[in-house]
């Protein structure tokens, strides 16, 4: 679930930055119920993406230098226990309701 939020928290900073309604660090930080740190970690990792982060003194938000898009898309599948040991090969994963004993 951390990863999760994480990745929220990036599509919420790229999609503030992409409108450059970030205002200054410690506002985004505060808008975001973050620190400031955090939000300095989040920058670093859109521009691990290669995002061109710049800061705007004068109109007091980031923006991006390039042209840069990040979507987060997140899917969730279901299997069934024949179904995770076929995916796995049974080494790895054996699911909760399985009998070892049979």
């Amino acid at each position: 679930m951390k990863n999760l939020k994480n990745l929220e928290r990036l599509q919420q900073v790229h999609n503030l930055i992409q409108q450059e309604k970030t205002g200054t660090p410690k506002e985004l930080a505060s808008l975001l119920n973050i620190s400031e740190r955090s939000i300095h970690l989040l920058l670093e990792q859109l521009k691990d993406y290669n995002a061109n982060i710049c800061y705007s003194r004068s109109r007091r938000t980031y923006h991006y230098c390039n042209d840069f898009d990040f979507q987060v898309s997140i899917s969730v599948s279901v299997l069934t226990g024949n179904e995770v040991t076929q995916i796995f090969g049974g080494s790895y994963f054996l699911p909760t309701n399985m009998n070892l004993a049979s």
